[in-house]
């Protein structure tokens, strides 16, 4: 395996451990020396690849929002807007159902001022999704035209990432499509009424 692909692999290992352990703790109560412990690397090598705690995390919420905007980017495609928003509120549960620890992370650290690089980048890249499908929405006629759909987008991004923790810590029994199908009927019956 080349140098940096083994780096790349590396940095995989140190964010799964990072997300864990900050998801579990907290992050001013995760150390460096858990997340190389956890990662089964030395310390030293967090700080070749990163430099600082701080600068893990960033790279953290880096990669999973740009794995987040990814997911639903490529649900956003449905022949009309309605059907592409159905499909980006099951592909953003299906995100979070997988990267469940990011979920928890992202609710409860990304807001810290530290972080308004990552803030931005959610706002642009995955917020932007919802936006932007809602734009068409408005568009096609199958929404109020009067809908502010900046605000719009984010109510329902933290209604989905809110919906799928609660899901995966109190309800993990309940089947996907079936959260899925309440999230759009309330969506269809507030958004397009």
């Amino acid at each position: 395996m080349m140098a940096s692909g083994r780096r790349a692999e590396t940095r995989l290992r140190l964010f799964g451990a990072a997300v864990e352990l900050i998801a579990e703790q907290g992050y001013t109560a995760t150390t460096v020396d858990a997340i190389a412990e956890r990662a089964g690397v030395a310390k030293g090598t967090v700080f070749y690849n990163f430099g600082t705690k701080e600068a893990l995390f960033s790279g953290l919420l880096e990669h999973g929002v740009g794995l987040l905007s990814t997911a639903l980017s490529g649900a956003a495609a449905g022949e009309t807007a309605l059907d592409a928003l159905d499909a980006v509120v099951m592909a953003q549960l299906r995100f979070f159902e997988e990267y469940g620890a990011f979920a928890r992370v992202l609710l409860a650290e990304m807001w810290r001022t530290a972080w308004q690089d990552a803030v931005a980048r959610l706002r642009r890249d995955v917020l932007g999704v919802y936006a932007d499908v809602l734009r068409r929405a408005v568009a096609e006629g199958a929404v109020r035209g009067d809908l502010d759909v900046e605000t719009a987008a984010t109510a329902v991004f933290g209604m989905v990432l809110t919906v799928a923790i609660e899901r995966r810590a109190l309800h993990p029994d309940r089947p996907i499509e079936r959260v899925h199908a309440t999230l759009v009927d309330l969506l269809h019956g507030r958004v397009t009424g």
